[in-house]
C-alpha cells in the first residue's frame, strides 16, 4: 500500500488557500480549491520526482471562524 501524506490547508482572510504538508518540507497556494488541488499534485509530484510512485495526498480544511453567542 503507498503512504499518504496529509496537507493542512487554511484558508486566507482575502480567499485564498495555503497548504502545508505536516510530514514533509511541501508548502503550496492557490486562490481557488481548483487550483490548489492542481498546485499540490505538482508539487508532490516535484518533492518525490526521483521516485517511481507517488504518496496518496489528504486535504484537511482547518476553518477558523468566530461564532459570537449572544
Amino acid at each position: 500500500m503507498k503512504n499518504t501524506i496529509i496537507f493542512e490547508i487554511s484558508q486566507e482572510e482575502d480567499g485564498g488557500f495555503v497548504a502545508e504538508c505536516l510530514t514533509e518540507d511541501i508548502f503550496t497556494q492557490g486562490d481557488t480549491w481548483e487550483e490548489l488541488k492542481t498546485n499540490i499534485n505538482e508539487a508532490v509530484k516535484g518533492f518525490y520526482f526521483d521516485q517511481s510512485t507517488y504518496p496518496n495526498v489528504k486535504l484537511h480544511l482547518v476553518k477558523n471562524e468566530m461564532l459570537v453567542v449572544k
